[in-house]
């Protein structure tokens, strides 16, 4: 075997962002020029943990060698090539444990990472580089802790790892987001009635805030303050009074929550390794509402809702500029720092400028948008006083 300067481990894990390929691209090329062995993990964390730790074994769906041929093909779109899931180590399921691991981790929840740590000697990895989450990213900070050198890289549509403000695959939400936002009115228009779109946000209302900035929507509804219905209502049927079309829209973000709701509103009680449970039905509940309290606060007469969630729509396909750009600027980041030496770090860009902080933020702190700055909870609407020196998405990852 030829000699390498060190092998270089990429994954991608949680939900797919337009955006990741490019990174894995630009991670590839750099390295393989700088003399590195590269190798795609495969389905996130789970590959690490299902490899066989023989020579003699087909670990082809665990782990597949990088080549700039691979990478230049499928660094033009959307979604991982090296494909995804949500796989935890450090809390994986008995159901989820390989079968030649099972005699030594047959507890309902395991914690593999022993063996995820010899799977990574056995493959001869030196480095890992991540793009992920804050989920996938934690169990990041738990290889770092154990010694494995880890270069991270965030990535994730609703925009809320802490230490940066901004992650692979969040523009090309809002940009989605606005276009379909858009489309929409024209139904909305027609039928002169109220647009509620549910989109994505579960503990940060970003991806309804920046779009509703942009001029999108009328109103949005974000994680960080619970909403009074009625006086959603009251505002939506002021902004509808005024549209010479007799419409007006609001943005929900998944995880908002009505005044006096504790819980979210989830789609069922099932839990990932991570302990979420799958959001959805907000936008439903808020739109049903709306419809049945409309006739009191609009001389007796019902408004109908046009009613949409845009789920998907927003994460597939290929990239806007910015998450073509960034991930090229995010993979030759982690490859400064590997270079240099540095390692438990995460590639940041903070205030227009691309930096690395430390991988322990991830779990340090929560990113959630700064209420009494940029939201104004009585109107349902973005609020800044001036943008003089803000960064290009307004709100900072400093809370």
């Amino acid at each position: 075997m030829a000699d390498y300067a060190g092998t270089i481990g990429i994954l991608t894990g949680g939900g797919d962002v337009p955006g990741l390929n490019p990174a894995i691209r630009a991670i590839t090329i750099r390295a393989l020029r700088e003399g590195y062995r590269v190798l795609g993990i495969r389905r996130g964390w789970a590959g690490l943990v299902d490899v066989v730790p023989d020579k003699e074994a087909d670990n082809g769906s665990c782990v597949t060698p990088l080549t700039e041929e691979v990478v230049n093909r499928a660094g033009r779109t959307g979604g991982t090539f090296l494909h995804t899931s949500r796989t935890r180590p450090s809390h994986l399921p008995k159901a989820a444990v390989p079968q030649h691991m099972s005699e030594a981790y047959g507890q309902e929840v395991n914690d593999v990472t022993p063996q995820v740590l010899k799977n990574l000697e056995f493959l001869g990895i030196d480095c890992v580089i991540p793009i992920g989450g804050d989920d996938t990213l934690s169990y990041a900070l738990r290889l770092h802790q154990e010694g494995v050198k880890v270069v991270a890289i965030p990535k994730t549509m609703d925009n809320d790892v802490p230490g940066t403000d901004y992650c692979i695959g969040f523009s090309t939400c809002v940009t989605r987001t606005i276009a379909l936002t858009h489309s929409l009115r024209t139904t909305a228009g027609s039928h002169e009635r109220f647009l509620v779109i549910e989109v994505f946000g579960r503990y940060a209302g970003y991806t309804a805030l920046l779009p509703t900035m942009a001029g999108a929507a009328d109103r949005c509804c974000i994680p960080e303050q619970p909403f009074d219905i009625e006086r959603l209502l009251e505002l939506l049927i002021y902004d509808r009074n005024r549209n010479p079309s007799r419409y007006s829209v609001a943005l929900v973000s998944e995880g908002a929550r009505l005044k006096h709701e504790v819980d979210l509103s989830f789609e069922t009680e099932e839990t990932d390794q991570y302990g979420h449970r799958k959001l959805g039905g907000i936008g439903d509940k808020v739109s049903a509402l709306l419809k049945d309290l409309s006739p009191r606060f609009n001389d007796g007469r019902r408004i109908n809702v046009v009613n949409q969630r845009l789920g998907y729509l927003v994460r597939c396909g290929d990239p806007d500029a910015l998450d073509s750009i960034v991930p090229m600027a995010f993979g030759n980041l982690a490859l400064d720092l590997i270079l240099s030496g540095s390692h438990g770090r995460l590639v940041s860009l903070r205030n227009g400028v691309y930096d690395s902080v430390p991988i322990d933020v991830v779990t340090g702190r929560t990113k959630v948008i700064d209420v009494h700055k940029y939201y104004d909870p009585d109107r349902l609407r973005p609020r800044y006083k001036t943008l003089l020196r803000q960064p290009l998405f307004i709100m900072t990852s400093d809370v």
